[in-house]
């Protein structure tokens, strides 16, 4: 049978084309064509062996053009030592018409010349998205070369997140998950991660040290297991967590108990490369809070405890500065805030979500089939007093895994009326997050080295032997 690395390559009709050891980019027009879109749904949808070829294409095609994988450590690092500011990244979750979702944020940063942008997915999110750290990196470059875009990739594993009640039953087999998904998302590409162990925060301990103790030795040990992980001339970007989200807001008293811990424990395990943000708790919460009609409460964010902790983050531990989770239903007015404060990092992640499955084009029987489904299948997630705006708003995340498919298969029309509305919300973020034009800055602090993916070839082989592979 043909190929399968050989049919993937032929969807560029000649304009690629394998040579010894990899293959060569005749004409990078052709990137930015219908056959792309095809490679990418292959990378998704296609049978094991078009799936991997697709992948592997991907993959390489990103090394060429500079749409790959890379940390954004040394930003973050020169960031701390003051040679750069004035601007807050974006860490944006893409769970929903991943492909659309990815494009309408190239688009938006190609615009404003936007390279400091960060593309990621939580440990939870993985799940409920059926999205693998594999597939989401392929996704994600597949996009970026469709639409012309040649800066590094920053690819993020957000909450890496321990479990507090599994945790408890069982600390070292819970850690052992959460180092197993790093280990997946390291290798896929993902050189930027998010360690939250602040699930272990104990606050009923006596002194700020010893409610942090678990949380700083616990995220020590997993910075020591990814720099094990790292690939040459990679430096992974790790962050860490002092406060949960939605819980109790952090101080700077934490913040130093945290830090001075951390690094205590850090350099007893080697000396290993420290993290380069840190996550803290100033109000939000992830998905915003639904009111009995629908519609959202408002969100007490207290701007002046963020300020200060970035700014001890920044002078006191040479950090990007304080990263602020849940921010994406925010009102409009309140993004030009953070990078007035210097906060280095924004999670972005609920809104995007609800531009899709709120837009007018979603096909209405679409969105009663996902009602129905959560009907059947979320049902123990309603509270008693739960409407059904309430219950279906919290609940419709757990929709689109089982709807990847019904979702990327709608007309091209109505992806693209989607896509245009998220790629002017994009629009607007980067320009109250002041991200436009740091492709400067990009191109000043990061070297993103070039990486071939030969190890996936025996599998393609395999699947090129395989005469049931691409059937």
């Amino acid at each position: 049978m043909p190929d399968v690395v050989q049919r993937a390559v032929d969807v560029y009709d000649g304009a690629v084309t394998q040579v010894p050891g990899g293959i060569k980019l005749r004409d990078p027009s052709k990137l930015r064509s219908a056959a792309t879109d095809r490679l990418a749904w292959q990378a998704v949808f296609g049978s094991p062996g078009e799936r991997d070829a697709a992948r592997w294409l991907l993959w390489e095609l990103g090394q060429i053009t500079g749409a790959r994988p890379a940390s954004i450590n040394d930003l973050y690092l020169a960031r701390g030592r003051g040679e750069c500011g004035g601007f807050t990244v974006p860490a944006i979750n893409v769970r929903m018409l991943a492909y659309d979702t990815a494009r309408a944020i190239f688009r938006a940063a190609r615009a404003g010349k936007a390279g400091a942008i960060i593309l990621e997915i939580a440990r939870s999110e993985i799940a409920y998205t059926e999205q693998r750290p594999a597939e989401y990196v392929s996704v994600m470059i597949a996009a970026a070369l469709r639409e012309g875009h040649t800066l590094p990739l920053f690819i993020q594993g957000d909450h890496c997140q321990v479990n507090h009640k599994k945790y408890q039953a069982d600390p070292e087999g819970e850690v052992g998950e959460v180092k197993k998904l790093i280990a997946e998302e390291v290798g896929a590409g993902f050189y930027n991660i998010d360690v939250d162990t602040s699930t272990l925060v104990d606050l009923s301990r006596p002194t700020l040290s010893e409610q942090q103790r678990v949380n700083y030795e616990r995220a020590a040990d997993i910075t020591r297991f990814i720099r094990e992980l790292e690939p040459d001339g990679v430096t992974v970007s790790v962050g860490a967590e002092i406060g949960e989200v939605g819980m109790k807001n952090s101080t700077v008293e934490e913040l130093h108990a945290f830090m001075q811990g951390y690094n205590r424990t850090l350099a007893a395990a080697g000396g290993h490369a420290s993290i380069s943000k840190i996550s803290v708790q100033t109000g939000t919460s992830h998905g915003g809070v639904v009111l009995p009609d629908g519609s959202m409460a408002d969100v007490k964010l207290d701007l002046q405890a963020l300020a200060a902790l970035s700014k001890v983050a920044r002078e006191d531990y040479k950090l990007a500065g304080a990263v602020q989770h849940g921010a994406s239903t925010l009102p409009s007015d309140a993004f030009g805030n953070f990078p007035r404060i210097e906060t280095a990092e924004i999670h972005l992640a609920t809104n995007f979500q609800n531009i899709v499955f709120d837009h007018p084009k979603l096909p209405s029987d679409l969105r009663e089939r996902m009602r129905g489904w959560l009907d059947e299948n979320a049902a123990g997630e309603r509270k008693t007093e739960d409407t059904n705006e309430q219950f279906y708003y919290k609940a419709r995340k757990k929709a689109i895994g089982p709807f990847k498919r019904d979702l990327w298969s709608m007309s091209e029309d109505v992806r693209s009326a989607i896509a245009a509305d998220l790629e002017r919300t994009f629009a607007f973020l980067f320009e109250q997050l002041n991200v436009n034009g740091t492709e400067d800055q990009v191109h000043r602090f990061i070297q993103a080295p070039i990486q071939h993916h030969a190890a996936l070839k025996p599998v393609l082989v395999a699947a090129a032997d395989d005469p049931d592979a691409g059937e």
